[in-house]
């Protein structure tokens, strides 16, 4: 039996089809589903609230969309990242923002934190590349499971966050583990550990 090639999308038809589903974001044409775990999104929860924490004390212009898509313009790939920063005053500029939440501008970005999953190699190594294109000032890779590899996290494998930092155009790269406090450029003042976040997706029986 032949098995037919999985249909390649384009960004449009995955935007009218998957845009308002969660569960799925477009790399090359393909779909990819993302089957986030309870866990994870209670990372994801938490990062979001201590950066939303942020924001509101230093009365900044960003804000963190429920959903969002960002579209890579000249290809077939659209990523939805667990937890993304936008500026407000850049959203002007955006040609989708008011009929979709999708961006295609990295200006509009000041950090995105992907919290690693079964797709792991996507968050180390695509969407790093891809997020450095775009000109996205912060990425985090929140691996609080110490899943990556060890080229990523290093020897012996542990739960890592590591926060890449846009140097011209390529990420520098810094790791945090156990009880690091965290360095944000985006957010200078923030309090927040690494142990705090591997916290947040462990399962609490009262």
């Amino acid at each position: 039996m032949v098995q037919s090639a999985p249909k390649v999308l384009t960004v449009d038809e995955f935007i009218s089809h998957y845009g308002e589903c969660d569960r799925y974001e477009l790399i090359d044409g393909e779909l990819i589903e993302m089957e986030p775990t309870g866990p994870h999104e209670q990372v994801s929860a938490l990062i979001g609230r201590k950066l939303n924490v942020e924001i509101d004390r230093q009365d900044l212009s960003y804000f963190i969309p429920h959903r969002c898509l960002i579209k890579l313009l000249g290809t077939e790939t659209a990523f939805r990242p667990d937890v993304i920063v936008l500026d407000q005053t850049q959203l002007i500029n955006e040609p989708l923002w008011q009929q979709q939440p999708v961006i295609t501008s990295g200006n509009s970005i000041k950090l995105i934190a992907e919290v690693v999953s079964t797709n792991r190699q996507n968050d180390y190594a695509r969407k790093a590349e891809d997020y450095a294109l775009l000109g996205i000032p912060e990425y985090w890779i929140v691996d609080y499971l110490g899943i990556g590899g060890r080229e990523y996290i290093g020897k012996p494998k542990q739960p890592t966050v590591t926060i890449c930092n846009l140097v011209e155009d390529e990420y520098q790269k810094q790791l945090f583990k156990n009880n690091d406090q965290l360095i944000s450029s985006i957010f200078p003042n923030l309090q927040l550990t690494a142990q705090k976040i591997f916290k947040a997706g462990q399962f609490f029986i009262e």
